[in-house]
């Protein structure tokens, strides 16, 4: 039985926490908590990747991956609960 593989390839990278996408992120992020929830603090390593075409926001720290946001065509963005392997 073959396995299959991810075609999946992340073709650009930028790692910048002061672009306005990943400050609108962090606001989202950082709006999602409930009821006095304490949240994990994202770091530099967080930013903006494409892959296949499609922009993604991702917020990381030491831990991993804190969230990851789909950047729509109208420049909205969008939690997303499952995310492209790629961007592990």
């Amino acid at each position: 039985m073959r396995k299959a593989y991810c075609q999946c390839h992340i073709v650009k990278q930028t790692k910048q926490l002061d672009g306005p996408l990943v400050q609108r992120a962090l606001a989202a992020y950082f709006r999602s908590a409930r009821g006095g929830e304490i949240l994990d603090q994202p770091t530099n390593d967080s930013g903006v990747e494409k892959i296949n075409g499609k922009l993604f926001v991702v917020l990381r720290n030491v831990r991993g991956i804190l969230a990851v946001y789909r950047v729509k065509n109208d420049n909205h963005l969008k939690r997303l609960k499952r995310y492209p392997k790629a961007l592990e």
